[in-house]
C-alpha cells in the first residue's frame, strides 16, 4: 500500500522533527510506499508543493494523511482536503496542537466541513478526542509513538537539582518561566542548574529568556544548547534529573514523553492535553500555568520528599512503554487497511 503524508516535513537546524516524520519513516521500513510533502521553507511555496504533489503524483498513492493545526496553518489542510476530494482520494486527518479546540469554536463551519470530509480523523491525545467531538464523532485515538529502546532508562531515586527544559523558544512555551523557577531554588539548592534545549523560533523568546537570566543573575547556572538532532535527545536528557514543562498551550508534547522514557521526574503545567497525558502525583507533578513559585515548590518536593522521585520515575517509564512503536505502528497499519 502506498501513502502520501501531507504536512510540515521541514527538518534540520532550527526545525523540530515531528512525530509525523517518524511515522512515515517506520511505514517505509515496514515495506510500504510513502511520499511526503512538503519540505519547502517558504509557506506559499510549501502549500503550492503540497497541491502539486497531490495532483501530479495521484497514481502513486492510494490514501493520503494530512496534519491539521490551528491558525493560519489550518488553510493548508483545507486546501489539500479539497484537492484530494476533487480526485476522489480518501484521506485521514491527524489533529495537532493544544489551541485547536479554541480555533474550532471560532470557525465551527470550516472545521466541521473539513473533518466530515475525511475517511477518518485521528488524534494523539484524549484531550483533542474529547474537545473535537462537536465537529465530528468517532475520532480515533492513536498516541504519538516513541522508539522506547532509544531512550536509556535510569530511575531517579535520589535526584539532583539538575533541571532540563526541552522545547522550541516560543512565547506559548513560556521559556522565561524556567529561569524564574531556577531562581527560586538556588537558596535551598546552591548547586541547582538548568539546561535549556531547543531552537529559536524567532519571536524574541530566546532573547527575552537570556535577558531574564542575566537580570536574575542566573546566566552562570544555565546552559543554552540550541536545537539538537533527534538522535542526541536521549543523551541530552540524561544530563538532568527533573524535567520542567512551562508551556501555556499544549496537546501531547513528545518532549515530555521522551523525558518520561528516560526516567526524569516531570513537573508540568496542567494546560491543554497534559492532564490527559500525565497523572498528578503518580507519574508527574502538575501545577497551574504561569506560576513559577508553585512549580519551584513541586521541584522542591521531588528533591526532598522520600520515595516521591523514584515513584514518579518508575511510573513515567512504564507509561512511556505504552507509546512504543511495537504498540502504535500496528494501529496505523490497521487503520490504513480498513480505509483501503
Amino acid at each position: 500500500m502506498n501513502f502520501l503524508f501531507i504536512g510540515n516535513h521541514l527538518s534540520g537546524p532550527g526545525f523540530n522533527r515531528g512525530a509525523w516524520h517518524e511515522i512515515a519513516d517506520h511505514l517505509r521500513a515496514a515495506g510500504h510506499g510513502v511520499l511526503t510533502t512538503s519540505a519547502r521553507v517558504n509557506k506559499a511555496a510549501r502549500l503550492a508543493d503540497m497541491i502539486i504533489t497531490i495532483l501530479t503524483r495521484r497514481s502513486d498513492y492510494q490514501i493520503a494523511q494530512i496534519d491539521v493545526f490551528s491558525g493560519p496553518a489550518f488553510v493548508f489542510a483545507e486546501c489539500c482536503g479539497m484537492a484530494l476530494n476533487a480526485l476522489h482520494k480518501p484521506f485521514i486527518l491527524t489533529l495537532h496542537g493544544g489551541n485547536l479546540p479554541e480555533f474550532a469554536k471560532k470557525h465551527p463551519a470550516r472545521v466541521g466541513r473539513l473533518l466530515r470530509a475525511a475517511a477518518a480523523v485521528t488524534t494523539p491525545s484524549r484531550y483533542l478526542q474529547e474537545k473535537m467531538v462537536p465537529y465530528r464523532t468517532g475520532l480515533i485515538l492513536i498516541p504519538n509513538p516513541l522508539g522506547v529502546a532509544d531512550y536509556p532508562y535510569q530511575a531517579r531515586a535520589y535526584p539532583q537539582p539538575r533541571l532540563m527544559w526541552l522545547r522550541a523558544f516560543h512565547t506559548i512555551y513560556h521559556p522565561e518561566m524556567a529561569v524564574e523557577v531556577l531562581s527560586q531554588l538556588t537558596a535551598d539548592f546552591p548547586k541547582a542548574s538548568l539546561t535549556m534545549v531547543g531552537p529559536d523560533k524567532g519571536d524574541g523568546s530566546y532573547q527575552r529568556t537570556q535577558a531574564r537570566a542575566a537580570e536574575m543573575g542566573m546566566l552562570d547556572r544555565i546552559r543554552f544548547t540550541g536545537g539538537v538532532p533527534k538522535i542526541s535527545v536521549p543523551s541530552t536528557l540524561a544530563r538532568g534529573d527533573i524535567f520542567i514543562n512551562t508551556t501555556n498551550i499544549d496537546n501531547t508534547p513528545v518532549s515530555v514523553m521522551e523525558a518520561m522514557a528516560c526516567g526524569l521526574c516531570v513537573v508540568s503545567t496542567n494546560v491543554g492535553g497534559l492532564p490527559y497525558l500525565l497523572e498528578d502525583g503518580v507519574d508527574a507533578l502538575l501545577v497551574p500555568p504561569d506560576d513559577p513559585g508553585v512549580m519551584a515548590a513541586a521541584v522542591r518536593r521531588i528533591l526532598t520528599e522520600p520515595g516521591l522521585a523514584e515513584k514518579l520515575s518508575v511510573n513515567a517509564r512504564r507509561k512511556a512503554e505504552g507509546f512504543d512503536w511495537a504498540v502504535i505502528l500496528p494501529q496505523w497499519e490497521k487503520l490504513f487497511e480498513r480505509i483501503e
